[in-house]
């Protein structure tokens, strides 16, 4: 019996190879740069024991792509975006060998871990916007949003497998080293996928390489009102409910589980947001997104309260299910509006704007939240983020009305298109 036509739309986007070699290939890079965060939040916990360098962690991952965001995206818009990506994942993999060096060594100071955080923030500053400047080649257009829920299905499975293998293995050997190398093992397969990629890039006409041109991202996403509110919507939101770069704390001295249970606590927001991705491959957001995205960013900041006051495992682990699963919203309306609204030739710089925005809310969330650790405790840190999330959103909803009101996604997307082809939208 034939499959059902709901489900085989379902899954088109698993029909095109370079797909599958794309997703294969970032699954497994995912899964190395998560079970080594879980090695070196441990690492440096251990260390230190203070809740200030979990938030180092995340400043010397921020620092390089604050700096080098521009010079990443007009880059990935200048050069084949597939040779780049290679060279990308080659150099995740030098900082795995590097990490691994260094727990071999036994080094028992945080300032040579922070050194080779600082060369995977430069990597991460290109790899994104190449990474995701090459999703929509992958696919043809009429796929693109099934491609986009599956694309982030399989990154929250990353997120799900990468931190709890990594939690294991570190209790399983008492030290960093095996998940390093594991890291280095998953960095190399992602190498070897990505070299089989077989498309050919729309060929982009290269602009004059100065300011303006390299400033184009920035004027495209300002003149995209909608655009601009979903992307600060979440980066705002992510950078005060940022639990997650608090987990080792959690785990060692408010649940007192250890390093698996740091890997469980890792991998929860991933489950949630996993299942939400495969729900919505297959039950497409149709209508009233904006609203859809609102609910979705308050329900991160609800279920960041109730984790910060948690004191049981199950019902932290719940807490960040659910977590995950609001989040997933807005990743995915985000996602599939600014690939199809942005022309190919300015992805790379639109993406870079946007990858600049989430490592606001990521990394550099993480230093706000290990400083806001430092200074009033973890359990108020990690609440007042959440009570601050659900202020944002108020504020939003208020200053963006374009973001209420936001319908259909295509619909959305195809009238901010129009509005790029206008030569006076940008300035040009």
């Amino acid at each position: 019996m034939a499959p059902p036509a709901t489900a085989v739309q379902g899954r088109a986007a698993f029909t095109h190879p370079n797909f599958v070699y794309y997703e294969v290939a970032r699954f497994f890079i995912v899964v190395a740069l998560e079970m080594q965060s879980v090695a070196v939040g441990w690492q440096v916990f251990s260390i230190t024991h203070r809740a200030l360098d979990l938030g180092l962690v995340g400043l010397a991952q921020f620092l390089p792509g604050f700096f080098l965001f521009l010079a990443s995206g007009a880059a990935a818009d200048r050069y084949e975006r597939r040779k780049l990506l290679s060279i990308c994942y080659a150099g995740f993999a030098l900082c795995s060998l590097l990490l691994l060096i260094l727990a071999l060594r036994q080094t028992h100071t945080v300032g040579p871990i922070y050194a080779v955080l600082v060369l995977l923030g430069v990597v991460r500053s290109l790899s994104g916007p190449v990474s995701r400047a090459l999703l929509p080649h992958t696919v043809p257009l009429e796929h693109f949003t099934n491609a986009v829920a599956w694309h982030s299905t399989i990154y929250q499975g990353a997120t799900i497998l990468g931190p709890a293998v990594g939690g294991v293995m570190y209790a399983a050997f008492r030290s960093a080293d095996a998940v390093y190398a594991a890291a280095l093992t998953a960095s190399m397969l992602a190498l070897s996928l990505t070299l089989r990629l077989r498309f050919r890039e729309v060929k982009r006409e290269r602009e004059a390489t100065n300011l303006r041109s390299t400033l184009a991202g920035f004027r495209y996403v300002w003149t995209q009102k909608l655009l601009l509110a979903l992307i600060s919507l979440d980066m705002f939101a992510v950078l005060l409910g940022g639990a997650v770069a608090l987990l080792p704390v959690y785990a060692s001295d408010i649940l007192k589980t250890g390093p698996w249970g740091l890997g469980l606590l890792r991998s929860a927001p991933g489950v949630g947001a996993a299942v939400m991705a495969a729900y919505v491959a297959h039950r497409p957001l149709r209508a009233r997104a904006g609203i859809a995205m609102m609910w979705g960013v308050a329900g991160f900041g609800i279920f960041t309260i109730l984790f910060g006051i948690s004191r049981n495992l199950t019902f932290s682990l719940v807490c960040l299910v659910l977590l995950g699963a609001s989040d997933m919203i807005s990743v995915i309306i985000r996602g599939t509006l600014i690939q199809i609204a942005t022309p190919d030739a300015m992805r790379g710089r639109v993406n870079a704007v946007d990858m600049l925005f989430i490592g606001v809310s990521n990394e550099l969330g993480q230093f706000e939240s290990g400083l806001t650790a430092h200074w009033f405790g973890t359990v108020p840190s990690v609440v007042l983020g959440g009570v601050g999330t659900l202020v944002v959103i108020g504020l939003w909803a208020w200053i963006f009305p374009s973001l209420r009101k936001a319908d259909r996604l295509h619909a959305v997307a195809a009238s901010s298109m129009d509005h790029a082809l206008d030569p006076g939208a940008l300035g040009t």
